[in-house]
């Protein structure tokens, strides 16, 4: 039986709607779980509805049983007779006394019964379904209507259940089911009625609703393309973008507009984020240049386009002209850090000019570390780091802040390593963004991260959850990947204890794990990997990678399972102590050979591959050793030189993971 659902709303914004994107088909896959009408399903999106499409739906549930566990048999029942317990068990249950069953459960007898559920018909639960599936989508913020009772993303308009071409009658969120839908409002404003599910398609086709996403996006790459060919210009890819374009069109166009030449003396970064942030156009590029044209994709349905391309050309020459004026205004200002020093950064962290102070104490002691010689240049780039938040483009297009600095630092005369630092000391912001450039600034970055987490911990501004207001995950991820990047030894808790004078007292290693825990993300490993490096207690940010990589590098040798099990076994028995090893006790051979196997390796000079390697190549002594030699000798000295000689390994290998918490 075919089964179509739609639900019709007033437009959708695009944003909220991919943001919950990944999660409606899971929604609507887990009702028809809850419901046994399990089938596979199609499922389509435009800005005005949601669409559910089966091929072949259950005509009625599947039966299915229940089970009544109750009381155990002892307090069921006591002198013969049902207790308020097994009185209970028989109201849940509908049974009578005379029909009780008991069943041992984890070794006691308890009141048990196991009914059949006849299935019901499916148009009979569809109305619930819809409605359970309704409220569990989240889009974050929401509107109400009809006297505020309906709450919802936007209004619902118009909703329709059909299946094997029957209308299932309900009501919903104040709006009755029919066999009808909204086409392009180019075409109409009201409902158009249908017969079944394939004139439903065909009256979407005829009246311009592409309903497929993906064919819609299909048909503006190739649009684009052919902008592109016929016009000699390349238009910028962009995901996100294309993504909303797709989520706010029903019927796609792709036009080309332009502006004034002039326009284009404004940083590309400016014209590109308000073409794309206030209007949604895809910005063009020519012979490797910004172009003065755009590309806008329009949802109309017309014959002719130039009043469409007119009218946005005329809402970007807008923008664009307060863009140029506050471009003028702001390079004839310059950078200035006096209105910085009166913006509170946040209550009980001071001003941004503190900020600035404490960031530029953290780059000096950077400076120290990475026996960097450009301090100077260093500081001076974060003395003017953040001037650029005063500016008048920047409070227009925040997400511009740094990029700007940069410009107006280069309009001053400053060096272009300086004016590059203020322009990426927000990097690496995001899990596809790219890297500060160069060491200078990385530090100038580092500095921004550090002081940032450090600040923040230090007046209790912890994430919880997935609650991370500040994006204190984010700048974590930053100070991993660019030390990384860096390739330079980092010991991450000795910086931090050494920065901390600048800070109120807190706990630093809970700031400590919250950082080095971004590590899980990191590698495309068994996260135990990860769990046995970190809890070796070394926080050398290069040597924990080194570690990790070189457990992942043994893993994927055919011999891995064995060594493991192996060094598991030791370091179970090992019993962390401060007695050393003592030569002349030992009186096998076998301790003598594994001893000696030991020193050997452990004298070697090697890199944290080779000296895993060479830790694993002690198995057949270790094997051997566990074979033939008793630990618990009844000589106290023996036994306890014995577990000193266990312990020594453990503590050899410690240095790279705890074998203890690797789970193969």
């Amino acid at each position: 039986m075919k089964l179509l659902i739609e639900i019709g709303t007033e437009e959708l914004p695009a944003i909220p709607l991919l943001k919950e994107l990944p999660n409606i088909s899971k929604k609507w896959e887990k009702i028809l779980q809850e419901y046994h009408l399990e089938s596979e399903f199609k499922f389509f999106y435009t800005p005005r509805r949601l669409v559910f499409m089966h091929e072949n739906f259950k005509e009625k549930q599947d039966d299915s049983f229940v089970e009544f566990i109750g009381a155990p048999k002892a307090i069921a029942y006591k002198d013969g007779k049902l207790t308020q317990a097994g009185l209970s068990f028989l109201e849940k249950s509908g049974l009578k006394e005379e029909e009780l069953g008991f069943k041992e459960i984890k070794g006691k007898e308890v009141l048990y019964c196991q009914k059949q559920v006849q299935g019901l018909q499916s148009k009979v639960v569809l109305p619930q379904m819809i409605e359970a599936f309704l409220k569990s989508l989240s889009f974050g913020k929401t509107m109400r209507w009809g006297d505020g009772c309906f709450e919802f993303i936007r209004a619902i308009r118009s909703l329709c259940c059909v299946l094997n071409d029957e209308l299932v009658e309900f009501e919903s969120y104040g709006v009755k089911s029919a066999k009808s839908t909204f086409v392009h409002r180019s075409v109409s404003y009201d409902l158009i009625a249908f017969g079944n599910v394939d004139e439903y398609f065909k009256i979407l086709e005829q009246n311009y609703i592409i309903l497929d996403q993906a064919t819609r996006k299909a048909i503006i790459l190739d649009q684009l393309k052919a902008l592109e060919n016929e016009n000699g210009i390349t238009i910028a890819e962009d995901d996100e973008l294309l993504a909303e374009v797709v989520a706010i069109t029903e019927y796609p166009k792709a036009l080309l507009g332009h502006f004034e030449k002039e326009y284009l003396e404004i940083p590309s970064e400016v014209i590109i984020t308000s073409m794309r942030e206030n209007q949604r156009y895809f910005a063009v590029f020519k012979d490797n240049a910004l172009s003065n044209h755009f590309v806008v994709v329009s949802n109309a349905v017309c014959e002719d386009y130039s009043k469409i391309i007119n009218g946005n050309e005329r809402v970007l020459r807008a923008r664009l002209s307060d863009a140029m004026f506050f471009w003028k205004n702001d390079l004839a200002q310059g950078l200035n850090n006096d209105k910085i020093s009166q913006m509170v950064y946040l209550e009980g962290l001071g001003t941004l000019k503190d900020k600035i102070t404490r960031e530029q104490k953290i780059a000096t002691k950077l400076c120290e570390v990475f026996a960097n010689t450009q301090k100077d240049e260093i500081l001076k780039a974060l003395e003017y780091s953040k001037a650029d938040l005063s500016t008048q483009m920047v409070y227009e297009f925040t997400d511009l802040q740094g990029i700007m600095g940069s410009y107006y630092a280069k309009a001053m005369g400053m060096s272009d390593e300086l004016a590059l630092a203020i322009k990426e000391q927000y990097l690496p912001n995001g899990d596809n963004s790219a890297m500060p450039s160069n060491e200078f600034s990385s530090i100038v970055a580092l500095a921004c991260k550090l002081d940032t987490l450090m600040g923040l911990f230090s007046i209790g501004k912890i994430p919880s959850g997935t609650k991370d207001p500040y994006a204190l995950r984010r700048a974590a991820n930053g100070v991993l990947k660019i030390l990384l990047a860096l390739n330079k030894n980092f010991d991450l808790k000795m910086f931090l204890e050494a920065i901390s004078s600048e800070y109120k007292s807190f706990d630093h290693k809970i700031l400590l794990d919250f950082i080095l825990e971004r590590l899980y993300t990191f590698y495309e490993v068994n996260a135990s990997f990860v769990k046995a490096v970190l809890c070796s207690k070394t926080y050398d940010v290069i040597y924990i990678d080194s570690c990790i990589k070189a457990l992942i590098q043994s893993a994927s040798k055919t011999d891995f399972n064995q060594n493991f099990a192996t060094f598991k076994r030791l370091a179970n028995i090992a019993l962390l102590s401060d007695v050393q090893v003592d030569e002349s006790l030992f009186n096998t051979q076998e301790e003598k050979n594994l001893y000696q196997a030991f020193l050997q390796c452990k004298n070697q000079r090697h890199n944290t591959q080779e000296l895993l390697e060479n830790l694993f190549a002690l198995k057949p002594q270790i094997d051997a050793f566990f074979d033939k030699v008793m630990i618990n000798d009844k000589d106290e000295k023996i036994k306890n030189n014995r577990q000193a000689l266990v312990c020594a390994i453990y503590c050899e290998f410690l240095k790279i993971a705890d074998i203890k918490e690797l789970s193969l």
